[in-house]
């Protein structure tokens, strides 16, 4: 493997891209998603349910993998056109995160700070801590493969 991605946003946000094959992070910025390659594995980690909202949620909320193609402009309307890249998403269920911070390499040994390295919204983690995450969400990344169908 080759490392993967934790991405940030809310479950509902989360859910539209599950379902349209795509991802956006940091609010439709390119950067980060051109950081990525095809074939890397994502998974979002959703701090609330809504956008805005004050109901803690902290899981993972989907797991997929980075297809082989290049970001892009979407127009959403309202004058708002972030950057996308598609993503095949694999049959998951979400997992709270709270159980496994000492098993992840980002998060051990941060006590009470574990979330300071999600705080830029893109973060780049181990093959290690993409397997915890993947175990956790019942997901397998051996069957994961850019182009594959989606979940």
């Amino acid at each position: 493997m080759n490392g993967g991605w934790i991405a940030v946003a809310c479950a509902d946000h989360v859910a539209l891209g599950v379902a349209g094959g795509f991802m956006q992070v940091c609010h439709g910025k390119a950067a980060p998603l051109r950081r990525m390659r095809p074939g890397q594995h994502v998974a979002y980690y959703s701090p609330t349910e809504a956008f805005r909202g004050h109901q803690p949620l902290q899981a993972f909320t989907a797991i997929g993998v980075i297809r082989d193609s290049e970001p892009y402009y979407f127009d959403m309307g309202g004058g708002f056109r972030p950057w996308r890249r598609d993503v095949d998403w694999l049959v998951s269920q979400s997992a709270d995160i709270r159980p496994l911070l000492e098993q992840l390499e980002f998060a051990a040994g941060r006590g009470s700070g574990w979330g300071f390295p999600l705080r830029f919204g893109v973060l780049a983690v181990s093959d290690a801590d993409m397997a915890v995450i993947a175990f956790a969400m019942s997901a397998r990344l051996s069957a994961a493969k850019p182009g594959a169908a989606r979940a």
